[in-house]
């Protein structure tokens, strides 16, 4: 008898067109580009539960189209496809875009923990638990996080969480060496507080959490904005040397002066260019230092540098992140996060730590 097929619950905040909850729950229904031909996930997603239906809807065109897939109105109901108890092998989260409050300092209050929480309850109320991946950061909300993170351990399921960077295409493709002593590491990328500072966390933190003895905690965090940005990269608060390491990946980088030229920018073309930069500098408990640069204007990628003790240059490369916005027609980086995912679902194992993740939560809430 042939192997039953793993059933899938997906809940989501809204599923509309470039959602993350389209990226990623489409894939489950549709298949997927991976090594050269269409995949097709050996599982079942059987389950949806949309908490912001808008009129750009999509969650009702994939339900007429994948009839095996059922909306359910509350959470429970999802997990437990109508049955009262726990009825699916995996639970998909994806609480990202939406209509939500925000912080004070600008981080969307996604109901990660809330719906989190309602799973849990299907969890204890039916006495077993599945594995479980959480879309990008665990919550805003560092103790709701630490929440999640302990309850994963207290009931023993797989739980995975966080960006599509660390699994995404390297340009070019290499691997921070395991066990090397790391001086310092740095992120220049883009886009907003909350929506990409965290990918520009998780960046750094999938390279430099294989340093020799692992990682040790964060001690402190300094962020830097506006013209405090400029005076600490002048005061070389961080290394000019490795961020121009870092821009030297870049496919997008904004040349010094409009024309047929590729002109390096000066830290004077840069504060031209750059309008609004944000700066996350911070120390781990081993000494190590890193900065994550968001530098709207200047570059519209996620490039990795760092010194590693006994290696004369800069160890550098690209996490490949093409959105589509005119560079690709498809956000390809979803395919290898969602393939990861897959073999969590199919072994019960997670195939990178969640321990990350918390850790870059705690920074995006630091």
């Amino acid at each position: 008898m042939a192997a039953q097929r793993p059933k899938l619950a997906a809940i989501t905040t809204v599923y509309r067109k470039h959602s993350h909850t389209q990226h990623i729950v489409d894939r489950f229904l549709e298949g997927y580009g991976w090594n050269g031909a269409h995949h097709h996930p050996p599982m079942d997603l059987v389950a949806l539960y949309v908490d912001q239906v808008g009129r750009d809807d999509l969650s009702r065109d994939r339900a007429s189209r994948f009839p095996q897939m059922k909306i359910y109105p509350t959470i429970a109901e999802a997990l437990g496809c109508g049955t009262g108890k726990l009825a699916v092998d995996g639970v998909v989260i994806v609480g990202e875009h939406g209509n939500y409050p925000k912080t004070e300092k600008g981080q969307v209050q996604y109901p990660r923990y809330r719906f989190f929480e309602e799973m849990l309850a299907v969890f204890r109320a039916s006495g077993r638990s599945v594995p479980v991946f959480n879309d990008k950061h665990l919550s805003w909300n560092w103790d709701w996080a630490h929440k999640m993170y302990s309850s994963a351990r207290e009931l023993g399921f797989a739980f995975m969480a966080g960006s599509s960077l660390p699994v995404t295409w390297r340009i070019p493709s290499v691997e921070f060496p395991t066990g090397s002593r790391v001086r310092e590491a740095m992120c220049v990328c883009y886009g907003g507080v909350d929506s990409y500072d965290f990918h520009g966390l998780e960046t750094i933190q999938c390279m430099v959490e294989r340093r020799h003895g692992g990682e040790a905690g964060v001690k402190w965090l300094q962020a830097y904005r506006g013209d405090t940005f400029w005076d600490a990269s002048t005061e070389g608060v961080w290394t000019q040397d490795l961020m121009n390491a870092a821009l030297c990946r870049s496919h997008t980088i904004t040349p010094a002066r409009a024309g047929f030229n590729d002109v390096f920018p000066t830290l004077k073309d840069m504060r031209r260019l750059v309008k609004n930069p944000v700066a996350y500098r911070y120390e781990h408990a081993d000494g190590v230092k890193c900065t994550m640069l968001l530098m709207n204007g200047l570059v519209r990628d996620f490039n990795f540098a760092a010194y590693i003790d006994g290696v004369r240059k800069p160890f550098s490369t690209q996490m490949y992140l093409p959105m589509p916005d005119g560079r690709t027609t498809l956000a390809n980086f979803f395919s290898p996060l969602v393939n990861n995912i897959e073999k969590m679902f199919l072994t019960g194992k997670p195939t990178y730590p969640v321990e990350r993740t918390l850790l870059t939560t705690g920074l995006t809430a630091a």
